[in-house]
């Protein structure tokens, strides 16, 4: 996906996810994130956005060091959904102000004011999830959008160590785990060195692709819920083979 479908797609999520909790009690749990309510998880999507604005206002080349911003909470639980809305809207005007294709500090692989579109767009999209999953409804994901969000996890996880210390466990000598796509094409190989770990994007795929390790498979959407945390390897949905000690160590440690 280009910078601009990012931008597109923000917009999009956040209308749904604002639309799917307008009406729905704001103290219902969110099993997706134990311990918070629908107000807990629209405040935390909102500030994200809205943190994120600032930093590309800012076009920041350092790591910050405070992350004092005027959020504009509301006194009500009920203008939460507004709130978040508003936070989407002076988003997208940033966005356009911006050139996304800009250098700019970023704590992941991509050093571009692209990178923080991308992680609002799956900060809002996964949180749009938990928010559906909250109130038993079935998160609708499109396939290709959901392929690069899974790209998006893949690429950013070994830069995550300052807020994912347990991601310094995923260590190994030279083991791989390949996560792959059933809807469509999509197949990503992640490597296990003694030093660190990331994407092995070398590796050749298809029919000639070397076999992993471990292997897990779903489609799309279902690896990025997967990869977040929101179901387990253990569901029906997902089919996993090769080295259950290998599958235990990635997902005890890559939780975001």
């Amino acid at each position: 996906m280009t910078p601009n479908e990012h931008v597109a797609a923000v917009a999009a999520e956040t209308d749904r996810f604002t639309t799917v909790v307008r009406s729905a009690d704001p103290t219902t749990p969110v099993p997706g994130c134990p311990g918070w309510t629908l107000t807990d998880l629209l405040r935390h999507a909102g500030s994200v956005q809205r943190w994120f604005t600032v930093l590309l206002r800012q076009r920041v080349q350092a790591p910050p060091t405070s992350r004092d911003v005027d959020l504009k909470l509301p006194e009500r639980a009920e203008d939460y959904p507004t709130w978040l809305t508003e936070a989407g809207a002076e988003a997208g005007a940033t966005f356009t102000e911006t050139d996304l294709d800009a250098p700019m500090w970023a704590w992941g692989a991509d050093q571009h004011a692209r990178f923080w579109v991308r992680r609002m767009l799956f900060e809002t999209l996964v949180h749009r999830a938990d928010a559906e999953l909250a109130l038993g409804l079935k998160p609708e994901i499109d396939p290709d959008l959901a392929a690069d969000g899974v790209d998006e996890f893949l690429t950013n996880l070994p830069y995550a160590a300052s807020f994912a210390p347990r991601t310094a466990g995923l260590r190994g000598d030279d083991r791989t785990v390949r996560f792959t796509r059933t809807d469509g094409d999509g197949d990503w190989l992640v490597r296990l060195r003694p030093d660190g770990f990331g994407l092995d994007a070398a590796a050749p795929n298809g029919p000639t692709a070397p076999t992993a390790d471990a292997g897990v498979s779903a489609t799309a959407a279902d690896l990025l819920l997967l990869l977040y945390g929101r179901i387990d390897r253990s569901a029906p949905e997902v089919t996993v083979a090769g080295d259950e000690e290998l599958l235990d160590l990635w997902f005890t440690n890559s939780a975001f």
